[in-house]
């Protein structure tokens, strides 16, 4: 199947182009660069977040299909398992969630999820998801039915074409040069999609993925591997510097960490902007961090993408989810 991040072979589910908000408080606290963020937790549906970008994609190869269920995996918690249960109510689709993980509380996420009307199932170990959507996918085409596979937060190399688009049609037309732009990276599709928009559209601008949870090498492995697919895909050859940042992931995924909080509490009390402890506290401590350390000039300009996730600070009933953590 070939594809172009330019066409409109896309569903229309995210409001764009996303706001790009300069931040000059945290720089007065800072001090260097100019900094701003790009605003993808306002993308829409679901409470918004990066997976609206990539499930456009996804989907619209699910209905081209003629797909009547869709199928994918993730955390109690995730942002893309929410995001596609909505998204698949809004297209009429049944949609099975394999959910790995347990906690004491029941994540708004997870909630939501089920508000949806998605299938829920639970596994307890990450690596027993990818098994279990293949047998429950087996099962609907036994039963007659188009089941539709989404794999790990959609992020392959059709999902990845959602932030080629951002840079392309977004990014690529703010008017600002930024030199360098840091975000939240895990499955690897985000910064897939951002590298290979970056090259397509002549820019320099450095590319900085701040682990969530896995090692440096393997998250890049991941990376390159996605960049290839949207290469293949493009007729292109795409050669990317990809950096991962893994020094942000403390104890591990969905744990938060000193440097997030404090990261979370300067933003609010700065610029007024909420981040989540799971992925984009994470990647502001690294920006925080580099900036610190006189990494970027003044006369420089870097951008932060927001990726969403704010759900996870809560719990189903309203109170704040894992307040040991956060």
């Amino acid at each position: 199947m070939k594809f172009s991040p330019i066409d409109e072979s896309r569903l229309k589910f995210g409001f764009y182009p996303t706001p790009i908000e300069e931040m000059p408080r945290l720089r007065a606290v800072l001090g260097g660069p100019r900094l701003f963020v790009k605003h993808d937790d306002y993308t829409g549906p679901a409470f918004g977040g990066n997976k609206v970008r990539k499930l456009e994609f996804v989907l619209a190869a699910a209905q081209a299909e003629k797909a009547d269920a869709v199928l994918t995996i993730g955390t109690v918690r995730s942002n893309h398992a929410r995001v596609t249960a909505a998204l698949a109510a809004k297209l009429g689709l049944e949609c099975h969630l394999i959910l790995s993980g347990d906690f004491p509380n029941t994540p708004a996420s997870l909630w939501l999820d089920n508000l949806y009307g998605a299938k829920i199932h639970r596994v307890m170990a990450r690596e027993e998801r990818a098994s279990t959507m293949q047998r429950l996918a087996d099962e609907l085409r036994a039963q007659g039915r188009t089941p539709y596979q989404i794999p790990l937060g959609a992020s392959t190399p059709l999902g990845a074409l959602g932030y080629v688009r951002a840079v392309t049609a977004e990014i690529a037309m703010a008017n600002i040069h930024f030199d360098a732009v840091f975000h939240s990276t895990s499955s690897g599709g985000t910064q897939a999609g951002l590298l290979a928009g970056m090259e397509m559209a002549g820019l320099s601008t450095k590319v900085v993925g701040v682990s969530a949870d896995d090692c440096a090498v393997e998250i890049a492995a991941r990376v390159a591997q996605i960049v290839a697919g949207i290469g293949e895909a493009l007729d292109r050859i795409f050669q990317p510097a990809i950096e991962v940042d893994a020094g942000f992931v403390g104890e591990g995924y969905g744990v938060a960490t000193p440097e997030g909080n404090q990261a979370t509490e300067l933003l609010a009390r700065t610029e007024g902007i909420v981040l989540d402890p799971v992925y984009t506290a994470k990647a502001m401590a690294a920006l925080i961090a580099r900036v610190r350390q006189g990494r970027f000039a003044a006369d420089q300009n870097v951008l932060f993408l927001h990726t969403g996730g704010q759900m996870a600070l809560f719990s189903a009933d309203g109170n704040k989810f894992g307040e040991r953590q956060i």
